[in-house]
């Protein structure tokens, strides 16, 4: 019973944790996506966005925790990080057509030089919709352990 009661301390813990990990996560997500805008519609003028690491990393450990949280049985786990992707997916398709209709006007100076932040959000974009696969795989592997254990468990009660 103790250790039952322990269990479900842990778990509130982490879905505390989880929800606090949610909040940087987007705060983090906010400032990286203004830096970008800024980047893109200034054509590399004020600086260069290279906070790209640090804010996987963020996406990374909040994503994986989210699962750990899943994994230990709260099913309470919002889907909010899914907005991020939405987001990205979005906000890069954006850039994209207002280069196109300005005939490459943000991604090259006016010196013909290439411009690096349309690209640089793409990739970006892929790394989160890259992290997102790989924790929707992670939800259906544990499913599917679940699932298994489950049938296992009738085929022995048989």
């Amino acid at each position: 019973m103790k250790q039952n009661q322990q269990f479900q301390h842990l778990k509130a813990i982490e879905y505390g944790i989880n929800k606090h990990l949610f909040i940087i996560c987007a705060i983090v997500t906010i400032i990286v996506m203004a830096m970008t805008l800024i980047d893109f519609f200034t054509r590399g003028n004020l600086f260069t966005v290279q906070i790209a690491p640090f804010y996987l990393g963020v996406l990374l450990i909040y994503s994986l925790h989210k699962e750990i949280v899943r994994w230990l049985g709260q099913r309470s786990v919002e889907r909010q990080g899914e907005l991020f992707v939405y987001i990205w997916i979005g906000l890069t398709t954006a850039l994209y057509v207002i280069n196109f209709a300005t005939k490459n006007y943000f991604s090259v100076t006016a010196e013909g030089l290439s411009i690096n932040t349309l690209q640089s959000t793409m990739v970006l974009a892929l790394e989160v919709l890259a992290i997102f696969i790989f924790t929707r795989f992670l939800k259906i592997l544990k499913i599917s352990l679940a699932k298994k254990h489950f049938l296992k468990k009738i085929k022995d009660n048989n």
